[in-house]
């Protein structure tokens, strides 16, 4: 069986088959832990923002990770080639009504984002480079299914250390031939892999901080330069969005069909598109948001849900926005970045090409730092021998390599099929541990009613077992801690 036989395999038998279970799924877990969080992700939007200041207390030879930090190494897997090429494939296929669709699951996601982030803080454990968690650990210490989360554990090491590391470097090439003006040789394919895999070796055997640490840079200055062109682009034009926001609504509900490209294809690319994105439901950010040194469970949770606003309906919405503009033909073959870069370079010129280029080089790279970290954590869930650690991040620098030669199709349908592995397993999770989250934000809302910090021990809520952290010794977890921070502001 050759290459094209096994993508034909994968897409055809398996994602197109999975692929219209997995959006209702994620439908349903949304609107579920949004009515029984009373729509935590609309009404508590300013606590998200509050809450990325939170700061941890790095004395006594601490050096926890703050929450902004564990914001960025989440949003740095976020923010990457699905909002430029994922963006790109969901409009190739499925027209202008994809973007309306990506938008929803990320409102309704972000209940399920604060959801599972939150049962990922109440569950860490303590590492030796900081807190460590995610959804592997509040399987077996919330739920006590071992077995479920070994296999999440499997699917997310090969998801994200394996198989979206290769899509980050692929789309890299990718973007790269358009800026050289067409395809690039298998030679100057593998020096690209190379370079980027180097890099990536030396910053991943620098261990979490020193990943926090570049994604707290990288993450917000390349997507800050990415929504500052796309606002340019939208000034441009500003007489034709009205049309443009027109024409999305109509294409989703079916109003307007074009070629190809009818009501279930935009809704299935734009959700499929859409998660790949902002990941909601898919049990991939909480591993970043366990990592944070925070007061309160809750916050991380809000902070995470705030992630997946920040990655659809900001960076994504820019990038749909760029070649909307453009006019663009839906419904055929599938584009990626070449998509993207053509429509920038019609606004502003072909050295719009090569900006895409740029932009994206440094996001992805910046994915396949978070990525690489939401993959490790759940390595040390197995184990916490060296040996293995070191051969895994070599594994990781050889997928990274392997990206560059690999096509497009496979790499993206690989994609899709581990994403739904990974959905399916942590919704089974999340569904009977919602409660949980709820009565976590309850105790937070009752603090902040006081007009006090929230604050969480693990005897506030004696009926939660297995909770490791959360005792009080975290210095950040005391109100002597938020006293003395409230005197010197």
């Amino acid at each position: 069986m050759d290459l094209t036989q096994i993508e034909t395999f994968i897409t055809d038998v398996i994602n197109n088959n999975v692929w219209k279970v997995i959006p209702f799924l994620l439908i349903a877990a949304g609107v579920y832990f949004g009515l029984r969080t009373v729509i935590v992700q609309v009404r508590m939007f300013p606590d998200m923002l509050r809450s990325l200041r939170d700061k941890p207390d790095n004395g006594d030879s601490r050096d926890d990770i703050s929450a902004f930090k564990a914001f960025t190494i989440s949003a740095a897997s976020r923010v990457g080639t699905g909002n430029v090429v994922g963006v790109a494939i969901a409009i190739s296929l499925g027209g202008p009504g994809a973007v309306f669709w990506m938008w929803m699951i990320a409102i309704i996601g972000g209940a399920t984002a604060f959801v599972e982030s939150t049962l990922a803080q109440l569950w860490k454990s303590r590492g030796e480079e900081g807190y460590v968690g995610g959804p592997a650990y509040y399987m077996t210490r919330g739920l006590g299914l071992k077995p479920l989360a070994v296999i999440f554990g499997i699917a997310i090491t090969i998801t994200y250390g394996f198989v979206y590391n290769a899509v980050q470097t692929n789309s890299i090439v990718e973007a790269t031939a358009t800026s050289l003006g067409g395809d690039v040789s298998t030679t100057t394919r593998m020096i690209i892999g190379g370079v980027i895999a180097a890099v990536t070796a030396v910053i991943i055997f620098g261990g979490v901080r020193s990943i926090a640490n570049a994604t707290q840079i990288i993450v917000p200055f390349m997507a800050g330069i990415y929504i500052v062109v796309g606002v340019i682009v939208l000034l441009l034009n500003i007489t034709e969005v009205p049309a443009m926001i027109g024409s999305i609504i109509s294409h989703a509900l079916g109003f307007k069909e074009i070629a190809g490209a009818t009501i279930g294809a935009a809704f299935m690319n734009g959700m499929r598109r859409g998660l790949f994105s902002n990941e909601a439901g898919q049990g991939s950010a909480p591993n970043a948001a366990a990592t944070a040194a925070v007061s309160h469970p809750v916050k991380q949770g809000l902070v995470q849900a705030l992630g997946v606003y920040f990655d659809t309906l900001v960076v994504c919405s820019i990038t749909a926005f760029i070649i909307l503009l453009s006019n663009p033909v839906f419904g055929e073959d599938m584009e990626s970045a070449n998509l993207t870069q053509n429509a920038l370079a019609s606004q502003i010129g072909d050295w719009g090409i090569h900006l895409v280029t740029f932009i994206l080089f440094f996001l992805a790279f910046s994915s396949v730092l978070g990525n690489y970290y939401l993959a490790q954590a759940n390595v040390e869930y197995f184990t916490k021998s060296k040996p293995v650690m070191i051969t895994f991040r070599v594994l990781v620098v050889a997928c990274v390599f392997g990206g560059a030669v690999g096509t497009v199709p496979l790499v993206w349908s690989l994609a899709d099929t581990f994403a739904a592995i990974m959905v399916v397993i942590n919704l089974i999770a999340i569904f009977p541990l919602g409660g949980v989250a709820v009565k976590l934000l309850r105790h937070y809302s009752a603090q902040k009613r006081q007009g006090l910090e929230p604050i969480f021990h693990r005897d506030d809520l004696p009926e939660l077992k297995n909770v490791e952290c959360w005792d009080g010794t975290d210095p950040v977890t005391t109100r002597a801690y938020w006293d003395e921070r409230a005197s010197r502001a």
